[in-house]
């Protein structure tokens, strides 16, 4: 960790900004190129005021924190954090083969072998967390990024939570149409909670998508709990009849309703039919050949992205240096009848930027 103090503390200077490529419900996401090495990153901004308005910090800093103490080969890993007084900044593996769901909505039509891989590689990436006693709780084609030879990594950690010593997770969290039954269940009757399994329904889910154009159950973000808890126990999931019936055997254990008949680790995954013709240590190593290659002659996610950020941001990343320099001198010149903030707001601010300084600290 670098400190405040240091000369080598990492800014935003220290990076080129090259494009505006992706955003969430908090963040945007560009490209960026490090302008001592040359190398290029992704990099996540948030804009601190809107982390404070919407109770986005704690979910902030628990994504940082997990990203700090993790790297794996299929996940996307954190490089760099650091904050100026706008935004807070997050400098991760660049991927550039565009992620899943956009491939879908480009109407990509998937075949077996590729779906195997993909189902191997977030396998890999789920046993690793597991390992670290993470839940992703969001796993879904949106989450899943491709680089450029087409392997599929893991990304955003913004739901995921730490579970040890056989403690379980209540919370309602993660996607709608990718949370496993236990989530509703548990969510409703207040009792036994669930761990690992659910993210091994989540790929179940979009491994099926990714496949068939669709997801196995029809639900949407407005279906109410109730509803959910009755779809699981009466609606059966239809699988294609032109898909292999090893292929399904494996697509029936990861969506099983009852998460201790799941299958829900590696060793499950491994042991299917299914995967028998898979080199798993070549698949560690990026060795197996991906069938599905994104085309490396474009960049794969929406231009309007760009048009938004250079057109209608009213605070545009390229012109972040001069803002800031601006608003510094202004802020010199104020004098002491600025209005201020009342004694509620200015303590609730505070200790809510306290917190971001404390914990996002540059880190190398």
């Amino acid at each position: 960790y670098g400190t405040s103090g240091s000369e080598n503390v990492l800014n935003f200077d220290h990076f080129q900004i090259l494009r505006a490529i992706g955003k969430g419900s908090f963040g945007k996401v560009c490209i960026v190129q490090k302008r001592d090495t040359e190398k290029m990153y992704a990099m996540k901004y948030m804009n601190k005021q809107q982390c404070i308005e919407r109770d986005e910090v704690r979910n902030v800093f628990r994504e940082l924190e997990i990203l700090q103490e993790i790297e794996h080969v299929f996940l996307v890993n954190l490089w760099y954090s650091f904050q100026d007084e706008e935004d807070m900044f997050m400098v991760v593996d660049l991927l550039l083969g565009g992620d899943l769901r956009y491939h879908l909505q480009q109407n990509v039509q998937f075949t077996e072998e590729a779906v195997k891989l993909y189902i191997c590689e977030m396998s890999l990436a789920l046993d690793y967390l597991q390992t670290q006693n993470i839940v992703h709780r969001d796993v879904k084609p949106d989450n899943i990024l491709l680089d450029e030879k087409g392997h599929a990594h893991l990304t955003d950690f913004n739901v995921a939570t730490i579970i040890k010593d056989g403690e379980r997770a209540t919370a309602l969290a993660g996607t709608k149409p990718y949370m496993a039954p236990e989530i509703f269940r548990s969510y409703m009757n207040g009792g036994g909670g669930y761990a690992f399994e659910v993210d091994w329904w989540s790929l179940g889910v979009t491994a099926f998508e990714i496949l068939r154009g669709w997801r196995p159950y029809e639900i949407h973000s407005g279906n109410s709990v109730e509803s959910l808890i009755q779809l699981f126990s009466t609606v059966s999931v239809q699988y294609c009849p032109a898909w292999s019936k090893d292929l399904v055997s494996l697509m029936r254990k990861l969506l099983t309703v009852n998460p201790e008949h799941r299958y829900s680790s590696i060793s499950h995954v491994r042991a299917a039919p299914c995967m028998s013709d898979v080199d798993w240590d070549s698949a560690c190593e990026k060795k197996v050949e991906p069938a599905f290659v994104p085309n490396k002659g474009r960049l794969h996610c929406d231009p309007t992205f760009e048009l938004e950020e250079m057109i209608l941001e009213s605070r545009p990343l390229h012109k972040k240096k001069k803002r800031l320099a601006k608003n510094r001198s202004r802020d010199n010149s104020k004098d002491s009848q600025s209005v201020r903030l009342t004694e509620k707001e200015a303590g609730k601010q505070s200790s809510v930027k306290q917190l971001i300084s404390n914990h996002l600290r540059p880190f190398f």
